[in-house]
């Protein structure tokens, strides 16, 4: 069975009373689709978030938020982390964006095209703790993606933890690019509260 969460509903109530509902959203868990390829066909993308759309073509799990600072992150409980994270140091979570275990220059370029279509980004955390991933590569891959760009536009604030994590610290403060690397979440929190004011 795939879950399935209504959305909304739109109702309309008779001149005898009766309450008809004229129209209703629904959202489907996609990881369920697989069994129901029906449903799957009657997906109109154009009453989806466009950015959304992209990220999900592209294999990132996107979900854009109100706020002010972009995240980018392996993993749903560090997501989660992240984001609480910005919001004790005074920002407010742009995005939800779960780069998965292969945060290479391919990628990490993707994310921040992602992220930086959204112009109330003021500035962006990646947070990324390599235990199947090496730190270094995703350190590079940060540094290849900000060359590829040409100009990122907002503050980087990089925190990267878990093999080769001094390496990779190293890497990014070597690069002469405008990226401040973290060790500690906190000094991430502490960054993003300074370079947002």
């Amino acid at each position: 069975m795939t879950p399935v969460c209504l959305k909304s509903t739109h109702c309309l109530k008779t001149s005898d009373d009766k309450i008809i509902a004229v129209d209703a959203k629904v959202v489907l868990d996609d990881n369920g689709l697989y069994r129901h390829p029906d449903l799957a066909a009657m997906r109109d993308v154009l009453e989806e978030d466009p950015t959304e759309v992209e990220a999900k073509a592209a294999g990132l799990n996107y979900v854009k938020l109100d706020g002010n600072v972009g995240c980018m992150v392996n993993g749903a409980g560090l997501a989660m982390a992240t984001m609480d994270i910005i919001k004790l140091s005074g920002g407010e979570p742009a995005n939800f964006l779960d780069v998965g275990g292969t945060a290479n220059a391919e990628r990490v370029e993707k994310a921040f095209r992602i992220i930086l279509k959204d112009p109330n980004v003021k500035a962006i955390l990646i947070n990324i703790f390599g235990g199947i991933v090496r730190c270094d590569r995703v350190a590079q891959g940060i540094v290849d993606a900000y060359k590829n760009l040409g100009n990122i536009p907002v503050p980087i604030i990089v925190r990267l933890q878990g093999t080769n994590a001094e390496q990779a610290k190293q890497l990014i403060d070597a690069s002469g690019l405008k990226v401040y690397s973290a060790i500690e979440l906190q000094e991430a929190a502490d960054l993003v509260k300074k370079l947002i004011k």
